[in-house]
């Protein structure tokens, strides 16, 4: 069973806005390219992924994800401008036009605690079935959709997230409330909570502090 992993990434200038409460434009900036590296190294690694697509119109994003033996391909579609779902739906067409036997995983570009091996055991669960989904922490919205081969579904990102996959037909996987794959970073405070940042986002985070 082969995944391709879709991840939906704003880019600038209105990257992560909620932060905006704390952090300026570059530092938002700076923090959501480092989540959403440290998230498609955690995917390129994850078992089982034979590609990464990125949705986004970020300029220059290829160049942080320069192709290696060992991990999965990073493709770049360009972000077609109908809001997340509209990105996400055209990021599934483009996984699927690169392989059609292929399962579907859209994962959030926020999610900078995310390990290969949390993924990976996600995606075991999910392919368990036609149709999945993972909350985030606060268990309202949703951090992971997984569809199987041929199945078709729209994605409900947004408030009330979890309730809208759930109506639409998927499985809830029950996932720790620790794993990296719930504690997505939507507001100022989240960020307090990062307890184990990956390497991008650790060393963002370091730079910001010093310059306090």
């Amino acid at each position: 069973m082969t995944w391709r992993i879709v991840i939906p990434f704003k880019g600038a200038p209105s990257s992560k806005s909620r932060l905006a409460a704390r952090f300026d434009d570059l530092s938002r900036h700076a923090l959501a390219l480092a989540f959403l590296q440290d998230v498609v190294a955690a995917a390129r690694a994850a078992a089982d992924v034979a590609g990464v697509t990125i949705v986004s119109s970020e300029p220059g994003l290829a160049t942080l994800f320069p192709d290696a033996a060992d991990l999965a391909p990073v493709a770049i579609t360009p972000d077609p401008r109908h809001g997340l779902n509209g990105a996400i739906a055209h990021g599934i067409r483009a996984a699927r036009a690169a392989d059609r036997e292929a399962r579907v995983a859209v994962l959030l570009g926020d999610l900078p605690e995310l390990t290969a091996g949390e993924l990976s055991a996600a995606l075991a669960a999910a392919g368990r079935h036609p149709l999945a989904y993972v909350t985030d922490a606060a268990g309202d919205g949703t951090s992971l959709i997984t569809l199987a081969a041929g199945e078709s579904a729209q994605p409900q990102f947004g408030a009330g997230s979890a309730a809208a996959h759930a109506a639409a037909g998927f499985e809830r996987l029950e996932v720790a409330a620790e794993s990296g794959l719930r504690r997505d970073v939507d507001a100022p405070d989240d960020v307090d909570r990062i307890a184990r940042p990956g390497r991008h986002t650790g060393a963002v985070l370091a730079g910001l502090n010093a310059g306090l």
